[in-house]
């Protein structure tokens, strides 16, 4: 199976930095001409690699300044009732983040909110009312030290990924 080269990392490094790249502009930066370039960005889509492109919002400028981390225990982690309440959480926008935990608890959320009312409200009308919910454990960040960033790629450089396939221009 084939690796991804030094072309397929630089573009994923390029676009992680910066995703309204043209293709043009991408292309030089990576050293090739523009339509490799192109075929090379749609296979790394296509392969999954590259799995969308968004804008990051400053969630404070929007009206969001609390970032609480919800550790929510569920009554019985088995099935459907567990199916159940990760359909729910995925369609609650406030839960911007949702993953299976070890130790005590089954998720930790990170959930944005206004302020500390609202949160409250959100807490106590919406998280203990989901499916399956035995208790939360909160705890708020006072401080962000840094935030969602580009993924590390130094380690694709060595001479296999394993199990990542190769897509050819």
């Amino acid at each position: 199976m084939e690796t991804l080269d030094k072309f397929d990392i630089a573009i994923l490094h390029e676009l992680q930095s910066d995703g309204r790249l043209t293709n043009a502009e991408l292309a030089q930066r990576v050293g090739l001409s523009a339509a490799p370039c192109w075929r090379r960005v749609r296979a790394l889509e296509e392969a999954g690699f590259i799995t969308g492109y968004r804008a990051e919002l400053n969630r404070e400028k929007i009206g969001l300044g609390v970032l609480a981390f919800v550790r929510l225990d569920a009554q019985r982690n088995s099935g459907d009732v567990t199916r159940e309440l990760e359909a729910a959480i995925r369609g609650i926008p406030e839960i911007v983040s949702c993953h299976y935990i070890s130790g005590s608890g089954t998720f930790e959320l990170q959930v944005v909110s206004r302020d500390l009312n609202h949160f409250s409200a959100f807490a106590r009308e919406v998280l203990l009312n989901l499916p399956n919910v035995k208790d939360l454990h909160t705890s708020f960040s006072l401080g962000e030290v840094k935030s969602p960033s580009a993924l590390p790629l130094s380690h694709l450089t060595t001479k296999s990924l394993g199990t990542a396939a190769r897509m050819r221009t």
